[in-house]
């Protein structure tokens, strides 16, 4: 088998793997990070998640986009508050 990364959190290796693509762009590690998210369970702590991710890649790879859009999500996550969608947006 494949060997796609270390981490039960990232078993289709999305992340491991845009760590691996020589000059990958940060509008491609966002899509690929949204992939990402988006097949993680819902009752996941996604700052746990994130976390993780920073310690296993981007300690090693500080200047690397993906570092870059975890990091942001991270702090997005950090930051009370937030857009809401729908009919809940448009209250006052």
């Amino acid at each position: 088998m494949l060997n796609k990364g270390n981490l039960a959190i990232d078993p289709r290796g999305l992340i491991f793997e845009s760590y691996r693509i020589d000059g990958i762009t940060e509008a491609e590690c966002r899509s690929i990070f949204l992939d990402w998210a988006l097949g993680v369970s819902a009752d996941t702590n996604m700052a746990e998640n994130m976390t993780i991710l920073l310690r296993e890649y981007g300690d090693l790879n500080p200047d690397h986009p993906m570092t870059k859009v975890i990091n942001e999500g991270l702090a997005q996550k950090k930051t009370p508050g937030g857009r809401r969608g729908g009919a809940m947006g448009r209250r006052r």
